[in-house]
């Protein structure tokens, strides 16, 4: 008996327009469900698979009027070779420390998380993030999740654990990892760490044996998410199901 087999089709709600956040001048629109029931990871894969993501126990995808720009994207984890840039990158962060950990919302990952948002999404949607949110954020699940955490080596002889300088929110899929949210230091610039924290998981999802590694989506004309079409090949959900984009593809989007 497959996975989808045992899933009750479940019921789907849809959003009223809110401003886009990603694209200037145009309305939002989301449809959504509840990762509930008997089977709610057997669920999140199939609707990770089918372009949605996730957000505590909802998942979501776009559902704009007259508006596509939003692309589920997943980097081809066999195929993936990092080109001289990424492996100078990789270099550089070889010294971080990477720990695995439950979805326990800690106040240290609260406190990055607030340094992160006030420095690069100051008029972001999450900019008013308060603690009992993030608990919320990490906490409420019904599927195999895990915070992903990065720290670099300390400086002094002080007690306690080492400086975390990123942190991801990671779903582990039958098919690859997913991430849902990162976030890092932002005085840690010359590392480049959303970067690197893909070509991490890029990594740890080929040693886990894991064909991919889901990014959300890349909005086409969006200058904050065109970085994810540097992690090539990768592979975009169109009308015709996952299809691997080509360079031009990657590189065509518009100011």
């Amino acid at each position: 008996m497959t996975d989808q087999s045992r899933i009750r089709f479940p019921q789907f709600y849809i959003t009223t327009a809110q401003p886009c956040p990603y694209l200037a001048g145009r309305a939002e629109k989301k449809v959504f469900t509840h990762l509930l029931g008997d089977e709610p990871v057997a669920l999140n894969n199939m609707l990770t698979q089918a372009g949605f993501r996730r957000s505590q126990n909802i998942a979501y995808r776009p559902a704009c009027d007259n508006c596509s720009a939003c692309v589920s994207v997943r980097v081809i984890v066999d195929r993936f070779q990092p080109g001289r840039t990424f492996r100078r990158l990789m270099a550089r962060n070889a010294d971080l420390a990477v720990g695995l950990r439950p979805p326990a919302a800690t106040d240290e990952q609260y406190g990055l998380l607030r340094r992160y948002l006030d420095s690069r999404h100051a008029d972001g949607g999450m900019a008013d993030m308060a603690p009992v949110d993030y608990v919320a954020m990490i906490e409420d699940t019904t599927v195999a999740t895990r915070v992903v955490e990065y720290r670099r080596p300390r400086t002094d002889d002080g007690d306690g654990p080492a400086p975390l300088v990123a942190a991801a929110l990671t779903d582990t899929l039958e098919d690859g990892l997913s991430m849902v949210y990162s976030f890092y230091e932002p005085g840690e610039a010359a590392r480049s760490l959303g970067t690197w924290m893909v070509l991490d998981h890029i990594e740890r999802a080929r040693m886990l044996g894991l064909p991919y590694v889901y990014l959300g989506y890349w909005v086409d004309g969006s200058r904050k998410m065109a970085y994810k079409t540097r992690f090539r090949p990768l592979e975009a959900l169109g009308m015709q199901g996952w299809v691997e984009m080509t360079p031009l593809q990657s590189l065509n989007t518009r100011p």
